[in-house]
């Protein structure tokens, strides 16, 4: 049995960082003092991900607000728009304006890769991205151009992003995909998706390629997933039941969201290693590897605390231990699931914890800054 850990996307913010962000907002601190705590926490991320023993690094992302801002910030075509919410949660992301014809700007994508992870090896990194559905969705389309004509430019120009990428040595992208499962395309618009998807696989040189449903029943949607041509199609099992689940056609892998970060509960190792044992017997054929993650959201994290210690396996109440304590957690289920004969299912476990949206400060947190500053009301 293979077990494989990555994170699959952007990391939560230190306090520090978030701290010394808002103070170079308001001429508090300088841009060389911010860049230099920028990479000190990549660089602090990218260790934590090598102690944790995970294939794929990222270093964070801590760069990225949101997932669409790489794109909406550096394409010609695009600009950045009002303070969105994503889908039902309280998580927020500036939403993409699209003003004409969109185009890549080569390079530009690569520039937003954090620079630690530019200096690593290469072939382990993971590229997040949105995928060409979900991205047209969240845009808000002043173009000229309809719906399904944007899926599939949107597909191209991703795969002429993800050629470009592989030239530099990249070889494994995840394409967040909701959407997909959330408002499931029919008709012309899904026939735009498997389009879009296929001229990203025209472009993709033979790298691992996946696409990453959450927010969404995906069994419901097996029908269009199945048909995608990606290696790996991610399901989140907070919104799936495992015993609706299909196997994907051969030549996938079938990656499952089995620990929901929308919960600040404590997770049990044991439980999910059940869940995973199960979906193997009725859903995996012995031809079918499985990737396992958690669903690619965390919408109830905010900054991690620096400060305070980390339980293993017992997460509190900050997304420090939230996060590493579940990291941890997870370690702990990857010696369980090495140990556990699941038939001859090949499983990759694939831990990800995503940061969709910008942070937006609670009322605790105001408060609790302004009586840091001296300041009420």
């Amino acid at each position: 049995m293979t077990v494989r850990t990555a994170l699959s996307g952007p990391f939560p913010r230190s306090e520090a960082l978030v701290a010394a962000t808002r103070d170079l907002d308001r001429g508090r601190t300088t841009v060389e003092a911010v860049e230099a705590l920028y990479t000190r926490t990549e660089n602090e991320v990218l260790a934590l991900e090598h102690r944790l023993g995970v294939d794929a690094s990222t270093a964070g992302y801590l760069r990225w607000q949101d997932i669409y801002r790489p794109i909406s910030e550096s394409w010609s075509g695009f600009s950045v728009g009002p303070v969105t919410r994503m889908f039902e949660t309280n998580t927020f992301f500036r939403q993409p304006i699209l003003l004409g014809p969109p185009e890549r700007v080569p390079g530009a994508i690569a520039a937003w890769i954090p620079l630690p992870l530019r200096m690593a090896e290469k072939p382990r990194a993971k590229i997040v991205l949105p995928g060409p559905y979900t991205l047209a969705q969240a845009v808000d389309n002043r173009s000229g151009d309809t719906t399904e004509g944007l899926i599939h430019r949107l597909g191209r120009l991703l795969g002429d992003e993800l050629h470009e990428l592989h030239g530099r040595g990249y070889s494994i992208f995840q394409f967040q995909e909701p959407s997909l499962v959330v408002t499931p395309p029919t008709g012309p618009r899904a026939e735009a998706v498997l389009a879009a998807y296929r001229a990203i696989e025209a472009r993709s040189s033979g790298s691992t390629t996946i696409v990453w449903t959450y927010f969404g029943d995906a069994a419901s949607e097996h029908a269009l997933l199945d048909r995608l041509p990606v290696s790996v199609i991610g399901v989140d099992l907070a919104e799936t039941e495992y015993e609706r689940l299909r196997p994907w056609t051969a030549s996938k892998e079938l990656g499952l969201g089995v620990i929901d970060p929308r919960t600040t509960l404590p997770e049990d190792p044991a439980v999910y290693l059940h869940r995973v044992g199960r979906t193997g017997r009725c859903g995996c054929g012995d031809r079918q590897g499985c990737r396992r993650s958690e669903p690619a959201c965390d919408r109830h994290l905010g900054p991690h605390r620096d400060r305070e210690p980390v339980v293993p396996g017992h997460p509190d109440r900050h997304a420090r231990g939230q996060v590493l304590g579940a990291r941890r957690e997870r370690c702990t289920l990857a010696r369980a699931l090495q140990r556990e004969t699941l038939g001859r299912l090949d499983l990759h476990l694939h831990v990800a914890v995503e940061r969709h949206g910008e942070h937006v400060e609670t009322g605790a947190e105001v408060r609790r800054r302004r009586r840091r500053a001296g300041t009420h009301g």
